[in-house]
């Protein structure tokens, strides 16, 4: 296909796979009669300028990542190619944010069923600034508009790598606030949807800008690359596809006999398909590609890109159309719809460890994490190197952790119950750290990751030192600003209004957890950590900063056992279990949990630190003996000079 009917065939096959789903999946059926109508610009104009949203989104996260990431750079900066994608993503980002801001006026007017002419200011204003849809989309326009002037201030490889970060983390809001964040079960629906749009859109992308760049000369070695990427974006499309599918049809039998299980259906054939071509890539075309034939992987790629865009406008139907497990409106549990699951028996061990609630985030977070720390520990070995495996056993210890108290039953009652999220708060905070940091990650990914072939390549290890010496990694680590992040933040969420506000969204929740856990690695990064970006500091100084935590840690339990106030009272009460103690009773629970948990943690801390710090004495007494001989040597052999 020529340059022109590449995009237009895309568009084409993406517009009309929209306006058939829409039909066939029931979105545009007919309003019931009393209930207000938003009118035929909003019925038509919201799917469409969703869909153009999302193939902006698309290209500029393809265009920003192949720029930083898979094409080779000149120096410091982006190659000229590279140029090229990144001045078209600044004006594709604006674009994104425009449809977004639209995405506000269509969505107000779909909600109250008024044309989009007769809304007042106010109203959509009120939407943007108090709703969580708005909210979402309002942070989506500010993140794009944000995108596209990073995309023309400058051309250096670490500024496109921000902003394809920045672009990335721009897709994901809404995801967190459409169908699967009202449903039941939201813990895996909206965390599902959001692996499957992040990993979809850079497969879509990355072969969007592969095709933008086919004339360019690393057109081969850049194509390797995304091909390694694009087979972990497809694995990670094919499960949470299956996973989100599955929980929004409710039984296998919906996905034939409802019109959104044929819709889901459309795209597990597209799915299919693109498998199969990804095969062909594989097999035939990069191999030809090598060889100098760009013809065959560019007319595959281009037929990959319209299959891609059918699937996105299938994708875009899908989120108008209604599913099978919505259920009737009037029968509704209220705590399942707040907490995202029926409130669970009186809390048991077998309850605590069992009815478990996965979480897709962490379970993909921890099995990553797993399978790439043995895979480095296998490379090594295979290099015939060595690596300790007390330091496998702790890393692997600390994911093990992190997967059972974020997906088991403690996951579930530490929604309702602040005992419980205590404890969890303190597991996540204190005990997963240590054992993430005795595994030594960053020392094994520097040994274990190769060098490009091409100097003008930066690979995941150059990319890794990039950031262990950067600014912000520099701030993060000192000691004194570890300190506080990890101290502040208890107090800063507990006596504030913070607590209740990220309960009760499932992105605040994740954000929350994500937190106990960095926080906690940093500081303790810092105090006992073994890989190299963390600055040098006294041991002196480190067992002061570490009885520094001791005692803010001690401080808050005691203040948190002391308080006679409910702590995010509105969340908590909305929640409270009948077979629950009073709220006052639980917090004092958990004050105690608090004021106790950190004992063992810091014992074992100090005892890390201590014995780091006589290592280090010996380390230097040895240094300063070898220097003493040698200049013992060096008196004795000598020459006198004449006089």
């Amino acid at each position: 296909m020529g340059s022109i009917m590449v995009p237009v065939a895309a568009a084409v096959s993406a517009g009309a796979a929209l306006v058939f789903a829409l039909r066939a999946g029931g979105a545009l059926a007919a309003a019931i009669p009393g209930l207000p109508d938003p009118g035929p610009v909003t019925t038509w104009a919201m799917p469409l300028v969703r869909l153009l949203a999302d193939a902006l989104a698309t290209l500029t996260v393809g265009m920003l990542v192949t720029a930083a990431f898979l094409l080779p750079g000149d120096g410091p900066s982006v190659s000229p190619h590279g140029w090229l994608l990144l001045r078209r993503a600044g004006a594709l980002s604006a674009g994104w944010a425009v449809a977004a801001l639209a995405l506000i006026v269509l969505t107000v007017s779909d909600l109250l069923g008024v044309p989009p002419q007769r809304l007042g200011a106010a109203t959509v204003n009120s939407f943007a600034s108090s709703i969580s849809q708005g909210r979402a989309l309002l942070l989506q326009a500010g993140l794009a508009l944000t995108v596209a002037a990073l995309a023309r201030v400058g051309v250096s490889r670490g500024l496109a790598a921000t902003a394809a970060v920045l672009a990335l983390i721009a897709v994901a809001p809404p995801a967190f606030t459409g169908h699967a964040a009202g449903a039941g079960n939201h813990q895996i629906a909206v965390s599902s949807l959001v692996v499957h749009v992040l990993a979809a859109v850079l497969w879509i992308g990355g072969l969007a800008a592969l095709l933008m760049v086919r004339r360019s000369r690393h057109l081969a070695d850049a194509a390797s690359r995304y091909s390694r990427l694009a087979l972990g974006c497809f694995a990670a499309v094919a499960v949470s596809g299956l996973t989100n599918a599955a929980v929004r049809l409710g039984t296998l039998d919906q996905l034939w006999q409802t019109r959104y299980g044929w819709l889901v259906g459309g795209k597990l054939v597209a799915l299919v398909i693109l498998g199969a071509v990804g095969v062909a890539h594989r097999s035939r075309a990069l191999p030809a590609l090598r060889a100098g034939r760009r013809g065959a992987f560019a007319r595959l790629a281009a037929g990959e890109l319209v299959v891609f865009a059918t699937t996105l406008g299938l994708a875009v139907a899908l989120s108008r159309s209604p599913t099978p497990v919505a259920g009737n409106p009037a029968d509704a549990d209220p705590l399942t719809e707040l907490l995202g699951f029926p409130m669970p028996a009186a809390p048991t061990p077998g309850n605590l460890l069992g009815q478990p609630l996965p979480d897709l985030f962490f379970l993909t977070l921890t099995a990553c994490g797993a399978a790439g720390y043995l895979a480095g520990v296998r490379r090594l070995r295979r290099a015939g190197h060595r690596w300790p495996i007390a330091r496998t056993a702790s890393w692997l210890a600390g994911l093990l952790l992190l997967a059972a108290f974020t997906g088991l039953g403690v996951a579930r009652y530490a929604y309702a119950l602040f005992s419980v999220h205590m404890a969890q708060h303190m597991v996540l905070s204190m005990l997963v750290p240590i054992l993430l940091v005795g595994g030594a990650p960053i020392t094994l990914a520097l040994r274990a990751l190769r060098r490009p072939a091409d100097p003008q390549v930066r690979g995941a290890r150059e990319w890794l030192l990039l950031t262990l010496h950067s600014r912000p990694t520099k701030l993060l680590t000192h000691p004194l600003v570890a300190l506080g992040v990890y101290t502040g933040s208890l107090f800063g969420l507990y006596f504030s209004d913070l607590l209740g506000t990220l309960m009760r969204s499932h992105l605040g929740h994740l954000a929350m957890l994500v937190h106990f856990v960095v926080s906690g690695y940093l500081l303790l990064w810092v105090l006992i950590g073994v890989d190299p970006g963390r600055p040098r500091v006294p041991h002196p100084i480190l067992v002061l900063i570490h009885l520094a935590a001791m005692m803010a840690h001690g401080f808050f339990g005691l203040v948190l056992m002391q308080t006679t106030t409910v702590i995010a009272p509105d969340w908590y009460t909305a929640v409270h279990p009948a077979w629950a103690p009073s709220l006052l009773v639980d917090q004092n629970l958990g004050a105690g949990i608090a004021w106790a948990f950190g004992e063992i943690p810091a014992a074992v801390v100090m005892i890390l630190l201590v014995r780091q710090w006589i290592r280090a004495d010996q380390r230097e007494q040895a240094r300063l003996d070898r220097a003493a001989d040698r200049a013992e040597a060096t008196a004795v052999t000598a020459p006198l000079r004449p006089r």
